[in-house]
């Protein structure tokens, strides 16, 4: 019985002149379509939640224009939030193929480890939710669903079948780029957020068609529909030498508060799991409190956009104040989206650091420090530094304060709080909230994308073909005759049901004897489960000796077939190889 291994290794491919120049203009091409195509999409997803909100009443200007009477308003208050968290969840946990909210990290998820995005119809829907989430005011971010919106753009390009390389994940970042550059007005960071957050990896083959689409993605926003910028400051910033020793610390305080932000989102949907009541229940829940919430403190509810403008006036909000709103958001963050709303994490984020900047340069004034800088030159830069630890992405903050400042110094400040609080952040927490959340769903990113690759690989698809299996009732002689003719050392018997019973050598086996080889199996040195991963099974070769390892079923011990040593190492150089050859490709 000859054993076949199948051959995973791709072939190098021969590319000719013409091909090669129809794949160029073919990776072009997709930048600059769903570049634009993302950026229309982004706008009209902004301009529909504005549009929901003053519809709604959810908007204070549109409450003072409504002419309703104070009880109306005080029902209308808490009955839209409470409609629309039941009917975001209806929408979501039953409509949507994937009963799942979605996000950014479903982005990183289709990248990393080289699988297709939610269906289309799952991707819609929950951009719906998302819709209906910050139209009736909830405590969720925009761009999370405009990332995700942009990476549900970018993987249609998977139906299209285009003969490029490495075209799916390339689509998803450009749509991504196209959504960070239309939301912020900021071309650069939207590239580098793509390469940094998503890609994970820098080529010319991914550069240029994603610099294409975020150019693209500011144009439409910013020449075309001329969107305002999230924030507009002074930018003639003075510093001195000892207040970077100051930015230091406060960076560390910021790692410290976005670490509770993050946790706290998780522990909302762990507690939201917990709670036994259909998902319109839940949502209702939510709704209901972010109603309080807009009677109490309506400055934590919604978008946050005047929130985030006020934030940067000196004396437009007292220490007190800014307290609330911090611990406020953080909590209400939380509760949305564990209880079944459905939104980002980047502008409550955005909310949190601009308090905590604000605190933290009002308490340096009370005891008398003189000599600092700008009051929204410490919002800023803790808003960065408290965002980009959520995101996994540091250099995108520092590139979005200078984009949207345009000041050097202002830029350097940034620079030095988000290092510090991604410090203590990736020591405390991991790289980014996206991160743990596919860690928390099974997927494990920290080791690199080669190991999780590896990770989703079963051996059970590197099993040999032929394979010398013999029933525990056969002859010692015919098995060893067998063994010679193909050359294995080892044999692996099952009982007349296919149950794994163990494995015998061949310097065990008498040529003459025509005894079962019952009589002479051996417990096996090393087993796999039907579901070891490709990466597991590296670690558990580390003191194997043998021809091969037997694959069995976890529950029933059946035999499934068994694995080479030399098949398990061909799939790990295939996949390294294949990682390599994307992060050097060309154009």
């Amino acid at each position: 019985m000859m054993v076949d291994v199948p051959d995973h290794t791709a072939s190098a491919e021969r590319v000719t002149p013409s091909t090669l120049m129809q794949r160029i203009i073919t990776v072009l091409s997709v930048g600059l379509v769903i570049g634009a195509v993302t950026a229309v999409a982004a706008i009209a997803f902004v301009e529909a939640v504005l549009w929901l909100n003053d519809l709604l009443l959810v908007s204070s200007y549109a409450k003072v224009q409504s002419g309703l009477s104070p009880m109306a308003l005080l029902l209308l208050t808490l009955m839209v939030p409470m409609v629309g968290g039941a009917l975001v969840s209806f929408i979501v946990f039953r409509l949507a193929p994937i009963q799942r909210p979605a996000g950014p990290a479903d982005a990183i998820h289709a990248v990393q480890l080289q699988k297709p995005m939610p269906d289309t119809g799952s991707g819609i829907i929950v951009t719906l939710g998302a819709l209906g989430s910050l139209g009736v005011g909830a405590s969720v971010g925009q761009y999370g669903p405009m990332v995700f919106l942009g990476a549900v753009i970018g993987g249609m390009v998977e139906k299209l079948r285009l003969d490029v390389p490495n075209v799916n994940a390339i689509a998803i970042a450009c749509g991504v780029a196209a959504s960070i550059s239309a939301a912020f007005n900021a071309p650069i960071a939207g590239l580098i957020f793509a390469h940094e957050a998503i890609l994970r990896h820098y080529s010319m083959q991914a550069f240029a068609p994603v610099t294409i689409a975020s150019t693209v993605g500011f144009v439409v926003a910013n020449v075309l529909f001329e969107r305002v910028p999230v924030f507009v400051v002074q930018t003639g910033v003075s510093l001195k030498a000892p207040e970077f020793v100051v930015f230091a610390f406060m960076g560390l305080l910021c790692g410290a508060v976005s670490i509770i932000y993050m946790r706290s989102l998780l522990a909302g949907a762990r507690i939201g799991r917990l709670i036994k009541l259909p998902p319109e229940a839940r949502g209702a829940v939510a709704g209901l409190l972010v109603g309080l919430c807009a009677l109490w403190l309506p400055e934590i509810t919604g978008l946050g956009q005047y929130t985030l403008r006020f934030a940067t006036i000196e004396g437009a909000l007292t220490a007190s104040e800014m307290t609330m709103i911090l611990v406020g958001k953080i909590m209400l963050t939380s509760i949305c989206l564990g209880l079944g709303f459905v939104g980002g994490v980047f502008s409550p984020a955005l909310i949190v650091g601009a308090m905590l900047g604000g605190l933290v340069w009002t308490g340096l004034t009370t005891l008398g420090i003189e000599g600092l800088a700008a009051f929204p030159v410490y919002v800023i830069c803790a808003m960065m530094a408290v965002t980009s630890p959520v995101i996994g992405a540091p250099l995108t903050a520092i590139l979005i304060v200078f984009e949207l400042t345009r000041s050097y110094e202002l830029s350097i400040a940034s620079m030095v709080v988000v290092v510090f609080s991604n410090v203590v952040a990736f020591r405390f927490f991991g790289r980014s909230l996206f991160d743990m959340q596919l860690l928390l769903r099974g997927y494990d990113l920290s080791q690199g994308r080669a190991e999780a690759q590896l990770s989703e690989l079963p051996v059970r698809d590197y099993a040999a073909d032929h394979a010398p299996i013999f029933e525990v009732g056969s002859g010692q002689a015919v098995v060893r005759a067998e063994l010679d003719d193909h050359g294995w050392n080892e044999g692996y018997a099952v009982d007349a049901e296919g149950f794994f019973q163990g494995y015998l050598r061949i310097i065990d086996l008498d040529a003459d004897s025509h005894e079962p080889v019952a009589e002479i199996i051996r417990p096996a040195q090393l087993v796999f489960d039907a579901d070891t991963s490709v990466r597991d099974a590296m670690r558990m070769l580390e003191d194997f000796v043998g021809d091969a390892i037997p694959i069995v079923e976890r529950d029933s011990q059946r035999l499934v077939g068994v694995v080479t040593e030399a098949a398990i190492v061909r799939a790990y150089l295939d996949i390294v190889a294949k990682l390599r050859s994307e992060e050097n490709a060309g154009l």
